[in-house]
């Protein structure tokens, strides 16, 4: 039996479909759910079921008003309302946060095609126009159990801006901050569990996450605290890994990873806002067709045309 098979492409026998990638995505941010709700009470699970019900309402509706085939089937609209609420504070207005899943979807996903067409992460662009257009509700962080206070919600700083917080309570979430940036640990969990699954590479993870320890130490900050404290887990594992807005090559991974660390320490260090992952991802999202074209893959064989 011959078993040199010439085949036209694509010769992928394992063939994914978005939707399951997206559902191992979904099952990977369910632990961080879980320690939010804990965490920040029943709150933080209606926020994120507003917000994945609302950015799914409005892929709906995109995509029929564009009268093209409608695409919530393939969960990527949940996985974006999802990532929207862990980068939001437990006590968001809802209308806000309807207005945010209107943006990722409507303005930064299906006005430019729909998915795998946009430049930038929906959720994190969606984020950055909520914060400088509300930012005293964008910036209310409730206290840790809040709810079981007699009075009023309890709000206070962020451990990146009191620099106090034990190694112990940035792994379990005990501080302030967004409902899913506050437990690193289950953030880890997530990111492991979709390395294993093989559905992110560690490469923009690690890169991000070592860069951003490496330089921190090197100005005499504390690394670890640097990586646990703030959306760096939530960053690298679950936003600079998205397939539409960064690079595919590992090298490329590596460089986008290396990028966000750099820009996430400058702008906790030099900038105005004490966090700066938002801000990194989606700068590096902007730079990834260059990325794409530094780092591409010579056909082998080939030769470059020459210049006429």
């Amino acid at each position: 039996m011959n078993k040199l098979v010439v085949s036209p492409s694509p010769h992928d026998e394992n063939y994914t479909k978005t939707s399951d990638i997206m559902r191992d995505v979904l099952i990977a941010l369910t632990p961080a759910l879980a320690a939010a709700t804990y965490i920040f009470g029943i709150r933080a699970l209606l926020l994120t079921i507003v917000c994945i019900a609302g950015c799914i309402a409005t892929e709906y509706i995109c995509r029929r008003l564009m009268k093209r085939p409608n695409t919530i089937g393939d969960l990527s609209a949940a996985v974006t309302g999802m990532i929207l609420a862990f980068n939001l504070p437990v006590t968001l207005p809802l209308p806000i946060a309807l207005l945010g899943s209107f943006i990722a979807i409507a303005v930064v996903k299906q006005l430019f095609g729909g998915l795998g067409q946009n430049f930038a992460n929906p959720a994190i662009t969606a984020r950055i126009v909520l914060m400088v257009s509300f930012p005293a509700q964008m910036t209310r962080w409730a206290l840790p159990f809040y709810y079981n206070e007699p009075s009023d919600v309890m709000t206070g700083p962020t451990p990146l801006v009191t620099r106090s917080a034990t190694y112990i309570n940035l792994l379990l979430g005990k501080t302030t901050g967004c409902l899913g940036e506050t437990c690193a640990a289950a953030l880890m969990l997530g990111g492991l569990y979709l390395i294993i699954r093989r559905v992110i590479s560690p490469a923009a993870p690690l890169s991000f996450i070592g860069v951003l320890a490496a330089l921190s130490a090197i100005a005499g900050e504390d690394p670890l605290y640097q990586i646990l404290a703030g959306g760096v887990m939530l960053g690298a594992f679950f936003m600079a890994t998205d397939y539409a807005t960064t690079p595919v090559t590992t090298k490329g991974k590596l460089i986008f990873g290396a990028g966000c660390g750099i820009i996430t320490f400058v702008i906790r260090n030099y900038g105005s806002y004490p966090e700066g992952v938002s801000f990194s991802i989606l700068l590096m999202n902007i730079l990834t067709p260059f990325i794409e074209q530094l780092t591409r893959s010579r056909v082998f064989g080939a030769k470059e045309a020459a210049d006429r």
